[in-house]
Order: structure tokens, then C-alpha cells, then sequence
């Protein structure tokens, strides 16, 4: 029985993060209606221009926490969390664009919210979830390339037992492991480090998964881990 474990080399960066986990098992991925996920997201970066009233795009605050936390490990040079990429295209008058229904929810829901989500389909798994520090031998093949690049020694990863499955914590995901429009299982997770902003982070946990369900099917359900709970069931 596979499972998601948060190890001891990550609390110690980061005692105080929070991770919100959603697994998702047998959903329907398959696009139904283009036209409901083009609305999602574009009300989705309506909402998102609440995070950039900031003169200085890097002092907002939702970005310049994953700054400083980035600085606490080994990055690729210009890595950058998430949720700046996506606040980054909505500030430039870019539409974030579809590409399967549960990206999309989760995106929108990052938008929304100012926090970094993520998903994976867990039937690429190899072995038990991990988030971590790499040892730097991690095979990991980029979303839309075809070239190992493997994380540093000391970065801060997400992997299995078959490679790194996402860099630089939530900067660049795995071909290997992306989610598709032919996922039935599927593990997303939301990432909190700013504790001010608990309230939002479980309200986007939340929503993220009721959004899930009530529009893929399935059975979800919802787990956060933090310093004191540190690893969870993926399915069983």
C-alpha cells in the first residue's frame, strides 16, 4: 500500500509548513466541457489580481515568502515557486490556458487562492511518494522535454522509488508522472510555509477537492500532513 511521506530532512527547513493533500480515485479526467474549464480559469485570474496591487511584482507578499523559502535549499538558477509562473502570465495579460480538468481545477484554485497546488497521477508511481532533499542521482525528464536533468544534491524534491517526479519542490513537475486527460487516480497537494495564511490554505484544500468531486466523480479525500502528522495512505 503506497504511501506519501514528508521526511525529516524537510522539517528541518521548514517546521512550520503544511502540506494538503487530495487523492483522488477513480474520476473521469476526460474533457467534457471546454467551455465550463475556460470560465473557471478566467474567473480564476479575475480573482488573482487581489495578489498583484504591489508596485514591485517580487514584494507581494504570496511571492516573496517562496522567495525566501527557495533561498533555504540548493535551486536551479531562476527556479521559481508556482504560483509566481501563474501570477507572472495573469500580471502580463496572459490567459492561463487549458489542458485537462484536473489541471485546470487546480489552477484555478491557485489562482484564487495565491498558493502553489500541484497533482500527479498515482498509477505512475513507482513505490511510495516522497517529499525530500535529493541526493542529486534522481533521474528526472521534464514535463515537454526528452533529456534527463536531474535535481541538485540538497534540493528539495518530491520522488519515488523511480526518480525525481517534481524540482525545486513545486517549480518544474515529471513527464513521467503528469497527469492526463486518461488519469482515474490521482494525487494533488497544496503547500503553505506563510502560517498567517492558514484560514486560505484550508479553504483552498477544500474547495480543491469539492470541485474535484463534484465534477470528475470518484471518492476524494482530504489530509493535511504538518511536523506532527508526516505521512499519509495514497490508496487503500
Amino acid at each position: 500500500m503506497p504511501k506519501f511521506i514528508v521526511e525529516d530532512d524537510f522539517w528541518s527547513l521548514f517546521p512550520q509548513a503544511k502540506i494538503g493533500t487530495v487523492i483522488c480515485q477513480g474520476i473521469d479526467n476526460a474533457v467534457r466541457d471546454v467551455a465550463f474549464y475556460e470560465k473557471l480559469l478566467r474567473e480564476a485570474e479575475q480573482e488573482a489580481h487581489t495578489f498583484l496591487d504591489w508596485e514591485e511584482f517580487s514584494s507581494n507578499p504570496v511571492i516573496l515568502v517562496w522567495r525566501e523559502a527557495f533561498q533555504k535549499f540548493k535551486t536551479k538558477k531562476g527556479a521559481r515557486c508556482s504560483i509566481e509562473a501563474l501570477l507572472k502570465r495573469v500580471k502580463n495579460g496572459h490567459s492561463i490556458g487549458t489542458i485537462n480538468p484536473l489541471v485546470d481545477i487546480y489552477n484555478s484554485i491557485s489562482l484564487r487562492y495565491g498558493l502553489p497546488c500541484g497533482g500527479e497521477d498515482i498509477d505512475t508511481f513507482a513505490g511510495d511518494l516522497r517529499l525530500t532533499l535529493a541526493n542529486g542521482s534522481e533521474p528526472f525528464v521534464p514535463l515537454g522535454s526528452d533529456e534527463n536533468a536531474p535535481p541538485y544534491e540538497g534540493e528539495v524534491v518530491y520522488k519515488d522509488e523511480a526518480g525525481a517526479v517534481c524540482r525545486c519542490w513545486n517549480w518544474r513537475e515529471a513527464q513521467r508522472t503528469m497527469l492526463t486527460e486518461k488519469t482515474k487516480n490521482a494525487f494533488l497537494c497544496i503547500e503553505l510555509v506563510d502560517e498567517t495564511r492558514t484560514d486560505a490554505f484550508h479553504l483552498a484544500l477544500n474547495e480543491l477537492a469539492d470541485c474535484v468531486s463534484r465534477n470528475l466523480g470518484g471518492l476524494v479525500k482530504v489530509e493535511m500532513l504538518d511536523v506532527h502528522h508526516r505521512e499519509r495512505t495514497i490508496l487503500g
